[in-house]
């Protein structure tokens, strides 16, 4: 009933954190299967720095190079650690008075997933509410269990409840249902009637006449063995549930019973909600299910939870809900306050298994070692942590094996928590992420598409290209994450001349964008090397920062669709999806936004500029043509495209240095542009709007931009061993830029 992951991963972990800076301390957790005592599994680790994560035998390679000066490697007792995936409520202990003989739980609950399994929606003790394996409202007490006849109904509120009575030796269990219908556009709740049917069996003992502490338990059950663990997770919302007891059957009037609820429109934004009866008695969220949840009263008027709190008076759970596994530290490592900043890995070892586990270490804070800075997009990598694509296929194995690339998928390994890109089971889009648990995608050599002739990379190895490019061209260059960027806003960058960013930095929080414009636009020079940037809101939860909250509102290519009335984030309460539908489309940062979206393949750029003014950009390239090659989708323009669109905020300064040609059939123009199957928000036709465009544009107080508008552009850059124009054009910008000249 516990739900640890089936198939397991022999040896892996992760930190506790993506960027640390000199001095700070970085805890590792470490699994490690056992191998055939009870004994802890003797781990070796050592550390390596991270030049290229791309495995494809026609790049360069993994490189990585020894980094024992600033790690001594050493071994350590290593333990199985489980994952424990699904999400429940749970009280802190509540007493129940000695006279008690009655006990009730209500709620009112909207299912979403009816199968075969058993759901607990409440328990208090041995008192427990719960949808049976036959989708019927049920309850149990101690050995004493039954069941309404009818079948529960998916996506339908009901008003549940059970109410437990001992009196003259006998037990009494009543268990009521409720449905509830709502007309939208009104205000007014209508009721059927309830179907209610009673226990009785002869018993002269009841557990809860002895003074007992039980939590009040929500969306889940305890377990027998375990009192750590949870069973049989309940999929779906719950709104108003309540507990009462006392010395009579009249709980509800009587002056001597106990009352218990909790109104999850309070505290919305936090992981624990107070009693609303006034009692000391606090509700804890585990495994973050969703809030901001429309309830069973929401009216369609309000699409705001900060606007009718009372209509969102519901928790959605899930049984697969996960962001941290919470596993123990197996051992921590606190940085030299001298280390070079950079991507490093912590490499670990049982003699039989390996991992790898990535992390960034930043220059000190608010100082440059360098003149340039790469961005490193930790909160993307966090919300694509361990997407299990729909399209995979055991037979990706077989290129996985033959380049020696890391050999494990989450398509594969579900249990360890899945992507904002995938599905809960019953069908509701995944919005919590973070990486306090192993993402196999973010490890090096991981292939993101196994079914194509080129490297198939995203994100983090993706991004590889354009830190082993600079290692090629000899250019020094320090690290910076957007967490530092959220945390410290523009200080941590200010005093680089030049911001890079990899191939795709597409999630982004107000800070994030605010720090970028305000680089931009006190001098800086902003170098936007990717695709589909700065795309997506995003949202940090106050209490528990490493995890993040995506709302996939109207509009944009997405996974899946929030549902109307739930477009409103619940960490911060801002809206979500788009930032484009928040007022900030990309085209006001960095002079490009997304455009079009094809299959994993390439073209070439054209260039289109010829003015005298812009001819470094061109140096030392005689062919208008430029990209036409790479290791990502075999062309420097593909995949993902981003064009210039001044209706939607690029400057008027801008000019196009180059656009791209010859796109594939499969190239699509993202949803926000299409107003009709004929026309488009912008005006042309659509083949006109599938491009991406290569900008520069001068800001006032000497800021300038660089933008390319490709997922794939860097990919083009390791080409013939880092020989080829897409290489030269970017070494020219840089260059320039560093007045290296």
């Amino acid at each position: 009933m516990i739900l640890k992951t089936e198939l397991r991963v022999p040896l892996t972990g992760y930190t506790d954190r993506l960027s640390a800076r000199g001095g700070d301390t970085i805890a590792f957790k470490v699994s490690a299967l056992k191998h055939t005592t009870e004994q802890p599994t003797n781990v070796k680790s050592w550390l390596t720095q991270s030049i290229c994560a791309d495995p494809n035998p026609s790049g360069p390679g993994i490189i990585e190079r020894d980094a024992s000066q600033w790690y001594e490697t050493a071994t350590h007792n290593a333990y199985e650690q489980g994952i424990f995936a699904g999400s429940f409520a749970i009280t802190t202990p509540i007493k129940v008075a000695a006279n008690t003989n009655c006990v009730q739980i209500e709620a009112t609950v909207w299912p979403t997933l009816l199968n075969d399994t058993v759901q607990c929606i409440a328990q208090f003790g041995s008192l427990r509410l719960y949808i049976n394996s036959d989708n019927k409202l049920s309850c149990s007490y101690n050995e004493h269990t039954f069941s309404l006849t009818e079948h529960m109904q998916a996506r339908s509120w009901m008003r549940a409840s059970v109410h437990l009575e001992h009196r003259n030796g006998e037990i009494q269990l009543t268990l009521s249902a409720k449905i509830l219908t709502h007309a939208i556009g009104t205000s007014s709740k209508q009721n059927s009637a309830a179907t209610t049917a009673t226990y009785r069996v002869n018993d002269v003992s009841i557990d809860f006449s002895e003074q007992s502490h039980y939590p009040f338990i929500i969306a889940a059950a305890q377990t027998d063995t375990d009192t750590d663990t949870k069973a049989n997770h309940f999929n779906g919302k719950i709104e108003s549930p309540e507990l009462c007891f006392g010395s009579n059957a009249a709980l509800g009037k009587s002056n001597h019973a106990q009352r218990y609820s909790w109104n999850f429109a309070h505290s919305m934004s936090s992981l624990h909600i107070a009693d609303a009866e006034g009692h000391e008695v606090m509700l804890s969220l585990v495994n973050f299910p969703t809030r901001a949840m429309k309830s069973s009263t929401w009216n369609g008027n309000e699409m705001c939870w900060r606007h009718a709190p009372d209509q969102y008076n519901a928790i959605h759970f899930h049984d697969d809900d996960l962001v941290d596994a919470n596993w123990d530290t197996t051992f921590n490592y606190t940085l030299p306050v001298d280390m070079p900043s950079g991507v490093y890995v912590m490499h670990i070892s049982d003699g039989q298994h390996t991992d790898a586990m990535p992390f960034f270490v930043c220059a000190p804070k608010s100082q440059a070692t360098n003149k340039l800075c790469v961005l490193v997009s930790t909160f993307t990598y966090a919300i694509y942590g361990n997407h299990a694509r729909p399209d995979w296929e055991p037979n990706w194995q077989e290129q996985v094996q033959a380049w020696n690339a890391y050999p494990h998928n989450p398509a594969q390994y579900p249990g360890y928590g899945l992507s904002t890109y995938n599905n809960h089971s019953d069908g509701s889009g995944i919005c919590h992420a973070s990486h306090l648990r192993p993402l196999f995608n973010l490890r090096p050599g991981y292939i993101t598409f196994g079914n194509t002739s080129c490297s198939g990379l995203r994100h983090f190895q993706a991004d590889s290209h354009l830190l082993s490019w600079l290692d090629a061209m000899n250019i020094d260059f320090d690290v910076i994450t957007d967490r530092e960027l959220h945390d410290e806003g523009v200080a941590c960058i200010a005093a680089y001349d030049m911001l890079l960013t990899g191939s795709h930095p597409e999630y982004h929080t107000a800070q994030t964008l605010d720090a970028l414009h305000a680089y931009r636009n006190t001098g800086g020079h902003l170098s936007y090397l990717g695709g589909n940037g700065f795309y997506w809101r995003i949202a940090l939860h106050p209490e528990h920062e490493e995890t993040l909250e995506i709302r996939r509102a109207e509009a944009g290519i997405r996974a899946w669709a929030a549902e109307p009335g739930e477009y409103y984030q619940a960490f911060d309460g801002q809206y979500g999806g788009l930032w484009r539908r928040n007022g900030r489309p990309p085209q006001a940062l960095c002079g490009l936004g997304f455009s079009a979206q094809g299959q994993f393949n390439g073209s070439y750029y054209q260039r289109s500029n010829t003015d005298a003014e812009y001819a470094w950009v061109f140096e030392g390239i005689e062919d208008d043509i430029v990209g036409d090659f790479g290791l990502c989708g075999a062309g420097a323009a593909g995949f993902e495209l981003d064009r210039a669109d001044k209706q939607l905020g690029t400057p008027d300064n801008t000019i196009v240095l180059a656009s791209s040609k010859a796109h594939s059939d499969d190239f699509i123009l993202v949803p926000e542009e299409m107003l009709t199957h004929l026309t488009t928000l912008p005006g042309p036709n659509a083949d006109e709007l599938v491009r991406a465009d290569m900008v520069w544009f001068d800001v006032p107080n000497g800021g300038s931009v660089f933008a390319v508008g490709s997922i794939t552009f860097c990919g083009s850059l390791p080409h013939n061993d880092f020989e080829n124009n897409v290489s030269r054009l970017l070494k020219n910008v840089v260059d320039h830029v560093l007045n290296v000249r």
